[in-house]
């Protein structure tokens, strides 16, 4: 039966306009993005498909284009069309913690650095900068690749942080696999930095691992 024969209060599209996009499952809001089916299937039904194919919703988000296009009913048009709504995703999270914005969410700050470092094949070691008002200076990746003591240079850091004058400093990075659980070496590096940092009085307010969910060396004590 077509989605549009549905009852009205069954149809993603009324549901989200009715209800709000949040009490949509993974299928109904990727059906929304489809807007049409293919023929024997509707579009939550093919929504459906692709989840199943793909693994999930997010492994669909991060498909390339050749996998992507692979899928019946995905092409290049489709693939576009995601990669602008994901940009415009991303410059929405940049817009919550622009550039002299005060840090007063750690809900927002949290969010900002997953959608910054999530995504990313490789370990990517970021900072975020902040003023004796821990308003916002700058967002920069500095490290790739394994993140350990080797990989990670405190000469280089303090460098930055000198460069942006900053007072205050959030560490963050992601672990690809998705298990956020600090590791040994996070906690060694952690306090390396805040060992060099504090040498020139500039303060390591947290260092957020990045991966399905966000874990706070903070929060756990170990800063």
């Amino acid at each position: 039966m077509p989605i549009t024969d549905w009852p009205a209060d069954e149809r993603p599209r009324e549901r989200l306009l009715s209800r709000g996009a949040a009490t949509l499952s993974d299928a109904e809001l990727l059906a929304i993005f489809l807007r049409t089916g293919i023929a024997g299937k509707t579009a939550v039904d093919l929504a459906r498909e692709l989840l199943e194919r793909f693994g999930g919703l997010r492994p669909l988000l991060q498909a390339d284009l050749d996998r992507f296009c692979e899928a019946k009913g995905l092409g290049t048009a489709k693939y576009a069309q995601l990669q602008a709504v994901l940009e415009m995703g991303r410059r929405h999270l940049d817009e919550t913690l622009k550039r002299g914005d005060a840090l007063t969410s750690p809900d927002d700050t949290r969010r900002y650095l997953a959608a910054r470092l999530r995504d990313h094949p490789h370990e990517v070691f970021a900072i975020l900068f902040l003023d004796n008002r821990h308003r916002v200076i700058a967002f920069e990746e500095l490290f790739q690749g394994t993140i350990d003591g080797a990989s990670v240079h405190p000469r280089e850091v303090v460098r930055r942080v000198l460069a942006h004058n900053a007072a205050a400093v959030i560490l963050a990075h992601n672990h690809p696999s998705g298990v956020a659980e600090p590791s040994a070496a996070d906690a060694r590096i952690t306090q390396r930095l805040k060992d060099a940092l504090a040498l020139i009085d500039v303060r390591v307010l947290d260092h957020l691992i990045v991966g399905d969910e966000s874990v706070s060396l903070a929060e756990r004590g170990l800063l």
